[in-house]
Order: structure tokens, then C-alpha cells, then sequence
């Protein structure tokens, strides 16, 4: 009798990450989820199991490492291990950089870089050992591919999160390992992670408001998303079906990565004007 494939996600409880579990389960996938809010845990765990399939689930903060391994091991003692991760659990905040406070810092490296970090110290070291095809999806976002005015914290962020799942493409690469490795990195839509200030921890200074404008600009990319949290889990799926590193589910991003791509290599020129063969000039 042949084991069923298991997917574990983060950030389980809503979004993005509730439509990954989803769509895992409707491939005929077993579930293990984690979430730091119980509630919405236990809705997207109900809802996956409506579909079949086997699910456990487990409260815990991805920032932690010992939630994280906690969470790997119930992953082993229910499945024998995981085929498909999914580091998703993110937050947010908005304002202008010189706003942003240290526990505005603290707060989202917490989670959207070492819940990431963690996700591949305490699950891929297992995928290894096993030794049978795998993939990790880490979401990023837009904000990690091009910067915003007011997303200052968030994009650097991001962008760390896109430059360490390249890495690790590399780094499993070259052990020659079945691990595929994509980053997923949408821009806005309806999710409720501009509401992640909820789950902010006690302690934690809060941010400064951020500016009507900046609240109106998510309002409105929001709304006007050609596609919502389903569909950008049925795009990851078929990277991963793909072997696709980059999931960019807007087509708008494609512009805002082409500019920021134009300003780099404009400035490169500018230092390094081409020589009459075409290359950079010769230094003494």
C-alpha cells in the first residue's frame, strides 16, 4: 500500500495559506497545518477534512524554533515526514522607513524571515535523509522582487526571503538532492494580512499609524486584484507540478521588476561605460 503524500503549511489559518491546504487536499494530499490563531486553525482544518483527507494540526509561532520542531516532529510521528512545505505564515506593517520602530523589526523578521528559516532548518535536514523527490515553497511577495514607498520593513523582509530561497535552490542543488525549492510572491489581494497587527505580540511597541494614504493604496490594490488567494494556490501547485523556482501570480509585478531591473543596469553602465568590444571598461 503506497503512503499518501503529505503537505504541511504555515500560516494555515487564512489566505494564502488556507487555500494552499486547500488545494494540497483536493490533489489527495494528508495535512498537517500550524497557525498562531486556534480559530481559524481549526476552521481551515475542518474544511480540509470535509475533502477526505487526513489532517492534524498545531498551534504554534513559525518565529520560534522550538514550535517549528515541535511541529516536525508530529509531522513524523503522524505521516513519517513531509513531501511538500509550505513557509507561508507572514505580517505586515506600513509607513514611512524612518517611522519604523526596532519592535516593528523584531516583529516581522520574527516571522517572515526566521519562520522561514526555520521551516527549512527543522524540515529539510528530514527530506534529506529520506531521500525521496520533495519541494519547499517559501512565500515572499511582490515587495520582494520591487519596493514601495511604505513598505520599507516588510520589502527588506521579503527581499531576504527571496535571496535565502535562492540560495537554497543553489545549496540543494549542488548536493545533487530531489528538494525543489520555489518563492511565491504575489501582490496584493483580498487576504487578511493587512490586518496582522492582531496577532502582534504583547510588549511590542505598536508601529505609528501608518498615513490614510498608505491604508487607502492597500484598500485598493485589494479590490482591484484580478485573482484571489485560490487562485494563486492553484499557480504554486502547478510550479511545483513544473519545477518553477519564481511564482509570480500578477501580471502587473513583471513592470515593477523591470523597472527596478532598468535602474540597476542603468547605474551599472553609467560606472562602467562599455568598451569598443562591447564589455565592461578596463580598469588599471
Amino acid at each position: 500500500m503506497s503512503r499518501l503524500r503529505v503537505a504541511a503549511v504555515t500560516g494555515a489559518g487564512s489566505g494564502i495559506g488556507r487555500e494552499l491546504a486547500l488545494a494540497c487536499a483536493r490533489e489527495g494530499m494528508a495535512l498537517a497545518l500550524t497557525d498562531i490563531e486556534a480559530t481559524a486553525l481549526a476552521e481551515t482544518a475542518a474544511l480540509a477534512g470535509a475533502l477526505g483527507v487526513p489532517v492534524i494540526s498545531q498551534m504554534g509561532d513559525v518565529g520560534r524554533e522550538q514550535d517549528v520542531e515541535a511541529f516536525a516532529q508530529a509531522c513524523d510521528a503522524e505521516y513519517g515526514g513531509v513531501d511538500w512545505l509550505f513557509n507561508n505564515a507572514g505580517v505586515a506593517v506600513l509607513g514611512p522607513a524612518w517611522l519604523a520602530t526596532a519592535d516593528d523589526w523584531q516583529w516581522l523578521w520574527h516571522v517572515n524571515v526566521m519562520g522561514v528559516a526555520h521551516g527549512v532548518r527543522c524540515f529539510v535536514p528530514r527530506m534529506l535523509a529520506r531521500g525521496t523527490p520533495a519541494h519547499v515553497v517559501n512565500t515572499a511577495s511582490a515587495a520582494g522582487l520591487a519596493t514601495l514607498a511604505g513598505s520599507g520593513v516588510y520589502a527588506a523582509t521579503k527581499h531576504a526571503v527571496v535571496a535565502f530561497s535562492e540560495c537554497l535552490a543553489h545549496d540543494l542543488q549542488q548536493a545533487g538532492a530531489p528538494v525543489g525549492v520555489s518563492v511565491l510572491c504575489p501582490s496584493l489581494l483580498p487576504t487578511g494580512i493587512h490586518q496582522s497587527g492582531r496577532n502582534r505580540p504583547a510588549g511590542l511597541d505598536r508601529t505609528v499609524p501608518p498615513a490614510a494614504a498608505y491604508e487607502e493604496r492597500v484598500r485598493v490594490g485589494m479590490a482591484a486584484s484580478p485573482i484571489g488567494a485560490a487562485e494563486v494556490a492553484a499557480l504554486t501547485l502547478e510550479a511545483i507540478h513544473q519545477q518553477r523556482f519564481y511564482v509570480i501570480p500578477h501580471a502587473h509585478t513583471g513592470a515593477s521588476v523591470e523597472r527596478r531591473m532598468h535602474r540597476i543596469i542603468d547605474d551599472f553602465r553609467a560606472q562602467h561605460p562599455p568598451t569598443a568590444e562591447g564589455g565592461p571598461t578596463a580598469h588599471p
